[in-house]
């Protein structure tokens, strides 16, 4: 049984299945438009969805909301104000909530996103994921670069001052100059946040079938580090392993999940994880995948795909993954708080990794090395083997 002194923070992930179009490169649970979005419908059922899941967070406050997908900027500002409304009364939010929208610039412009910002979103996070007309003709994406230019000078027009850009490196035939280009084409544009990341060929999406030529790995070790002491040269600190600010405007809501802090799930394919301090358990819970089945939920209220208790093993290993993500690392205080364990029978393993020249540890504080976050795959094969 775990021993909760307090329980971690709680946030709220919604997901947004739909998007315009399949990019070859996604595996998320998104499924391209067909017909018009049942905006109404979906929306109820996010509501009934959330309904469900009150019980098992009673008395406990939302500090943080995140709208993924897919692409939530297909929905409108009115199904969005009608969403945050409906949630606002069911369950307490703080009023300092970081409350995110991801949006695609090819369906978004400047009344949207003024719509977005009137209708409580207080952080965006575009995905941009390349400047190059031929790389986003790679990747599938709608938009072309003008209108990526467009939507960020929109997004700050409309108002918003906290704001995510993702782009991607490592794309087909890329060569360390045209990532670079980039990246130096985004931080002219001076943004609060970015997140810079790999592409990765994931199973189940059509690059898996019809593999790209990617460059080679000892390239993209060239070109990631090239890309990370350009913005480091720029001021943009990087907290997390994609993660970078120069605004100290870190993303609140990934941070919690990085520190093991608990987040309801609800919509088509989304997961949560509680902390129940009475049970003394950690449960895992998913919702029905496909958009129709999801919405079915609404006639006998059955929103659950699959629900798991998580073992000991499982959250020392969970709690790794993510925290090791970060650089700042963890405490051993919170540690416990979010685990409900002790850190005693993992510190042969920690100390393995620091004689390894991954971890620093000290009487309170345990963070990666720069050569423990490149090395973060084999980090945490020491904890798959305990």
């Amino acid at each position: 049984m775990l021993t909760f002194s307090t329980l971690p923070p709680l946030s709220l992930y919604i997901h947004i299945p739909w998007c315009v179009r399949k990019c070859p490169y996604c595996d998320f649970n998104s499924h391209e438009i067909k017909e018009d979005v049942p905006e109404e419908s979906y929306i109820n059922a996010l509501l009934q969805d959330l309904e469900c899941d009150l019980p098992r967070v009673w008395g406990r406050r939302i500090q943080s909301i995140f709208i993924g997908g897919g692409t939530p900027s297909v929905l409108s500002p009115d199904s969005i104000n009608d969403l945050l409304a409906g949630i606002r009364a069911r369950i307490p939010v703080n009023p300092q909530a970081e409350i995110t929208l991801e949006a695609n610039p090819g369906t978004v412009d400047y009344a949207r996103f003024q719509g977005y910002y009137q209708a409580g979103i207080n952080r965006l996070s575009i995905g941009v994921q390349s400047f190059d007309t031929q790389q986003l003709k790679n990747l599938g994406r709608i938009h072309s670069p003008q209108h990526a230019l467009d939507a960020l000078s929109a997004i700050k027009a409309a108002g918003f001052t906290n704001f995510n850009v993702d782009l991607m490196f490592g794309l087909p035939q890329q060569s360390i100059e045209e990532a670079l280009h980039d990246l130096h084409t985004l931080v002219d544009l001076a943004p609060p946040h970015l997140s810079w990341y790999q592409l990765t060929i994931e199973p189940n999406t059509y690059f898996y079938q019809h593999p790209p030529t990617v460059p080679e790995d000892d390239f993209l070790w060239e070109m990631q580090q090239a890309g990370q002491n350009f913005l480091a040269d720029k001021g943009y600190h990087q907290y997390e392993v994609s993660a970078y600010t120069r605004a100290q405007q870190y993303c609140k809501h990934n941070i919690n999940y990085w520190q093991f802090g608990d987040y309801l799930g609800i919509g088509a394919g989304a997961h949560g994880k509680i902390s129940d301090a009475q049970q003394g358990t950690i449960t895992r819970l998913s919702k029905h995948r496909h958009p129709r089945q999801y919405l079915t939920g609404m006639t006998n209220k059955q929103f659950i795909h699959t629900e798991n208790l998580l073992n000991t093993h499982d959250i020392y290993l969970e709690f790794m993954m993510n925290a090791l993500r970060l650089s700042q690392g963890f405490d051993y205080t919170l540690f416990e708080q979010h685990t409900g364990l002790p850190i005693a029978p993992i510190m042969p393993i920690l100390l393995h990794a620091s004689d390894k020249g991954w971890l620093l540890i000290d009487k309170q504080h345990i963070r990666p090395t720069d050569t423990g976050l490149c090395f973060l795959n084999e980090l945490l094969e020491l904890f798959l083997q305990n």
